[in-house]
């Protein structure tokens, strides 16, 4: 099943029938709100609004291990983010839509990672973070309805809340970024660990602040402003998507964690078998 994280501005899916509530609380905390589980053109998915209704968490405040975790244990196998993002390359227009299949995450830790931990060991990889069959059925839905996307892009995640400094936008370059922003990490990685495909749709809205030009600098009226432009768009390519058949989520992704378990159940109390359960599913 396929479950849509909204991002900035996307805090409900117009046309969802929704059948079901499902509370957000977990063994990792409580999610941002409800999963609304629903029918949209004959077809059931999940959501959930990444911020919460209203916009009440700032990136850093997300618990992304708490939205992963209700996401799964209410059945989705895919998860599509949704987000607004700055761009690093003169190509990456703002205005336009923009898809990462790698991340650089700048962080710096600060955040709970990892489901692991307290005596449950594993190693993921996320060598490959993204699902390349999900960013094949979000391009080909931008294609039918000619709207502009750009795929195989580098995403650097950073702390925020606050908007980056000149000199960490021109790191960020050198490093091969060419997107910016605050909340796909960890919640890309935790998908993984959770043996869910991933891809996020950006929405780009600016220029970060590498430009020499001071009025392509990122500001918070110009994020909201030319969002809420791209966002017709992203909901249109949407809309498509979820008209075809859903795509077959890789074997790395929903096998992730075969290989990558090093303690065995038998040392696993009661509660970490249980959700690790949900994770396995």
């Amino acid at each position: 099943m396929l479950a849509i994280v909204g991002g900035t501005g996307l805090y409900e899916l117009p046309g969802l029938d929704i059948v079901e509530r499902i509370a957000g609380d977990t063994p990792f905390g409580r999610a941002s709100g409800d999963v609304l589980r629903g029918r949209l053109h004959d077809r059931e998915l999940l959501f959930l609004a990444r911020h919460g209704t209203g916009h009440r968490l700032l990136p850093h405040e997300v618990n992304y291990r708490a939205n992963v975790f209700a996401l799964k244990r209410a059945g989705a196998t895919m998860l599509l983010g949704f987000s607004a993002v700055g761009s690093l390359a003169l190509e990456v227009a703002p205005g336009t839509l923009a898809m990462p299949e790698q991340y650089v995450d700048w962080t710096r830790g600060r955040r709970e990672q990892s489901f692991f931990g307290g005596g449950v060991a594993a190693h993921v990889s996320t060598a490959r973070p993204v699902s390349a069959a999900m960013v094949g059925a979000v391009q080909g839905a931008a294609e039918r309805t000619g709207t502009s996307l750009t795929r195989g892009l580098t995403y650097a995640c950073v702390e925020g809340p606050r908007l980056g400094t000149q000199a960490e936008s021109h790191l960020l370059r050198q490093l091969g970024c060419h997107l910016v922003g605050m909340t796909n990490v960890p919640e890309a990685f935790l998908a993984r660990e959770a043996q869910m495909a991933y891809a996020t749709v950006g929405l780009v809205t600016d220029y970060d602040s590498w430009l020499d030009d001071p009025a392509q600098h990122v500001s918070v009226g110009a994020i909201f402003q030319r969002y809420g432009q791209t966002l017709s768009m992203a909901r249109r390519v949407l809309d498509e998507l979820l008209r075809m058949p859903p795509p077959e989520p890789e074997a790395e992704s929903r096998q992730a964690l075969t290989s990558a378990m090093l303690t065995s159940d038998e040392a696993l109390c009661a509660d970490q078998k249980a959700w690790l359960s949900v994770l396995r599913a």
